[in-house]
């Protein structure tokens, strides 16, 4: 009697599988829409098919995040899904969504890093899916910029023309800092320019809103008592590629701390003559709402923690005990 009831219950079960394999397949493969709608999808990098799922059904594509995630593993297209912006039709299953997302984007998201020269800008940038870019008309467009080319993550058609590009950096700067700030630049003593160069050297001297804080506080108290600013940044960007390190930033020669260079900052007192690159809103924050500190000196020790001081006495002895 078992083996009978054996095969009947497997029978069932395998019943079970079959319809609920066969609706489950019925729902990633019907659209939600009959109609010709087409929607705008932007999807970010890094972001999963669960945040994917939730933005079609607030878009009416899917009848419930839900199908749009069962539709992702019954194709096998999780890990393929590209970040971009496409046009998605009504007509479309969620099972055809997600082939879709699959496929080229319309546009293309590029990431420009705070703290970045514009030659570093012009390296990434052509190395993107940018048809129309060009490296050198890009460095021409901004040869009086530096500074002003405002780092962030962009998503811009793949057409975008240099010119284009260049405007995108300058106007988003106009937004977040001139406009955005407008109020903290209007109270600063310092000019705009000036604000800008030194969240630039912020950038380059140190991490986090916090240190950057007390960088600047140092900055200004040097630039109050008429001390040179020291700082190898600047003799850095003086540089610029350095073709044995295959850097912009590795650190300066003892023969280029004697440049008669104004960006010499080692020779010359005040601040060099342009931001040496650009900064995010954090170091311009910062060079906004210096750290009040009787500080005068810093360094890096490898382990990348920043150590200050108020005498060259104790600066001396922290060069000895963290760097040599």
């Amino acid at each position: 009697m078992k083996k009978p009831f054996l095969l009947i219950a497997g029978g069932f079960v395998f019943f079970l599988l079959i319809t609920l394999g066969g609706g489950l397949w019925y729902l990633v493969s019907q659209p939600n829409y009959t109609e010709s709608k087409k929607v705008r999808l932007v999807i970010a990098k890094g972001e999963s098919p669960t945040l994917i799922a939730k933005k079609l059904y607030n878009q009416g594509l899917v009848y419930h995040p839900l199908v749009f995630q069962l539709a992702v593993r019954a194709t096998g297209t999780a890990s393929q899904l590209k970040a971009g912006s496409f046009t998605i039709e009504g007509r479309l299953s969620p099972a055809a969504i997600a082939q879709r997302l699959t496929q080229r984007p319309e546009d293309t998201w590029i990431k420009l890093l705070e703290g970045w020269r514009r030659e570093e800008m012009a390296d990434y940038l052509a190395t993107q899916e940018l048809t129309a870019f060009d490296r050198q008309e890009f460095l021409s467009l901004t040869k009086d910029k530096e500074g002003y080319l405002f780092p962030d993550t962009y998503l811009v058609p793949k057409e975008i023309t240099t010119e284009a590009l260049v405007n995108l950096l300058l106007n988003t700067f106009d937004k977040k800092v001139k406009q955005g700030l407008a109020n903290e630049l209007s109270q600063s003593e310092r000019s705009l320019n000036q604000l800008v160069i030194i969240a630039s050297l912020l950038e380059r001297e140190a991490k986090g809103y916090d240190q950057m804080r007390h960088v600047a506080g140092i900055i200004y108290n040097r630039l109050k008592l008429g001390m040179p600013l020291q700082l190898d940044a600047t003799l850095q960007y003086l540089r610029g590629w350095d073709e044995k390190a295959r850097s912009y930033w590795s650190p300066p020669s003892v023969v280029l701390k004697k440049s008669t260079s104004p960006y010499n900052t080692y020779l010359y007192l005040g601040l060099p003559p342009t931001p040496i690159a650009n900064p995010g809103l954090s170091a311009i924050k910062a060079a906004l709402n210096p750290l009040e500190t009787d500080d005068l000196y810093y360094l890096h020790a490898p382990d990348g923690k920043i150590y200050y001081a108020k005498t060259l006495e104790k600066h001396n002895q922290n060069i000895k005990h963290y760097l040599q």
